[in-house]
């Protein structure tokens, strides 16, 4: 019996208009094997969790630039929690200064990863740290 296939929800909370970096993970991701939902700009942590759990992913992967990670990032965690889907591993990525990255792992992001970290890394990472 083959493994079941791992689901990722790629988000980008707030007001960011930019998405390159999103999509090039959700390539990433889609080359590793995984099936990804990429729900599109300007998404609110309701939307972003509506959609998690609709389509019943395994992880949800936000990438933000606009410096509202510290309240955006920790409103999805709590809303998952909300919707009994504490269990999905949640990443965030983009221009997050080092400094802020311990209270968002506090706040339950599982892993955090900037600008030109390796797209294998974040692949191992999640395919390392998902429950399935």
């Amino acid at each position: 019996m083959s493994e079941k296939l791992i689901r990722v929800l790629v988000a980008k909370p707030g007001l960011d208009g930019h998405d390159r970096g999103a999509k090039v993970i959700a390539q990433a991701l889609r080359d590793a094997g995984m099936e990804v939902v990429y729900t599109g700009l300007r998404q609110t942590p309701e939307q972003i969790v509506s959609a998690a759990v609709q389509e019943d992913v395994n992880v949800v992967g936000m990438s933000i630039l606009s410096g509202a990670h510290g309240t955006l990032f920790p409103e999805v965690v709590n809303l998952l929690k909300e919707k009994g889907a504490g269990d999905i591993l949640v990443v965030g990525g983009g221009i997050i200064p080092d400094e802020d990255i311990p209270a968002l792992k506090d706040a339950g992001i599982a892993e955090v990863f900037g600008p030109g970290t390796p797209l294998a890394e974040v692949v191992k990472y999640i395919q390392e740290n998902v429950k399935n």
